[in-house]
């Protein structure tokens, strides 16, 4: 494992609901734009069976994204999770959610890469990213997957919570 892997690492007995950032996270960061002007991205499948691994271990998940367009609301409909979009504050927005489902900041995760993510993710109990994160937002995790964004974050951490 790279040696910017923490080694504390949560389980599910820590966490009630996982925030999760779109770009970055779900997919490699990277957009294909047609001549049209319709965007398309690569999201790993190994996500998706990562999300049904935390669904049916009953952990509430939510996307919440800077983005507004059909890629991410395609993604997220396909993984049955809610998403906010359009998000300009995501402290705000992290409050907001864990307001929704009855969770507390600090039994809340956030899986971000950005500096844009760095509001929500410093306020809950477990700021988490992947491995290609940003290093200002690789200071304030917890705990950092050993993958680059866009090649099954979400199923390493499932992994790693399921034990």
């Amino acid at each position: 494992m790279p040696e910017t892997v923490r080694d504390i690492q949560p389980t599910l007995d820590d966490i009630d609901l996982l925030i999760m950032d779109f770009d970055g996270v779900l997919t490699d960061n990277r957009i294909l734009v047609s001549e049209d002007g319709i965007e398309h991205v690569f999201c790993s499948r190994a996500d998706g069976l990562g999300i049904d691994m935390l669904r049916a271990a009953n952990l509430a998940m939510v996307i919440v994204s800077t983005e507004t367009n059909k890629v991410v609301a395609a993604r997220a409909r396909k993984l049955d999770i809610p998403v906010h979009f359009g998000v300009r504050d995501k402290s705000e927005t992290t409050i907001a959610v864990c307001r929704e489902f009855n969770c507390s900041l600090e039994r809340a995760a956030f899986i971000g890469n950005d500096i844009n993510d760095l509001p929500g993710m410093e306020l809950v109990g477990w700021p988490i990213c992947p491995v290609d994160a940003h290093p200002k937002v690789k200071e304030i995790c917890k705990f950092v997957v050993a993958c680059d964004g866009g090649y099954g974050v979400v199923r390493h951490l499932a992994d790693a919570l399921l034990g």
